[in-house]
């Protein structure tokens, strides 16, 4: 038996597929339209609602991780520059 490839939505399709289900459609018929599994568009569904619907890839990125992102940059600009 082979195994089926997993597949990879954009956010974009996320989204218009959780929207279809807001707009009042069965969440059985819009996992039907875009060929999707019901559960996986309950839980998609139940993302959007706590607010961690994300695209392919894409993590939580909180303030802290971004602070220290950018120094972590600018500690390696200004090492280069010691350098110099």
């Amino acid at each position: 038996m082979q195994k089926i490839p997993k597949q990879a939505f954009t956010a974009e399709f996320k989204e218009q597929a959780v929207k279809r289900v807001k707009d009042g459609k069965r969440v059985s018929a819009v996992a039907k339209e875009m060929g999707l599994v019901e559960q996986t568009l309950r839980t998609r569904v139940k993302a959007f609602d706590v607010g961690t619907l994300n695209g392919v890839g894409a993590a939580k990125v909180t303030p802290e991780a971004m602070e220290l992102s950018r120094l972590r940059a600018e500690n390696a600009r200004l090492k280069r520059e010691v350098e110099i």
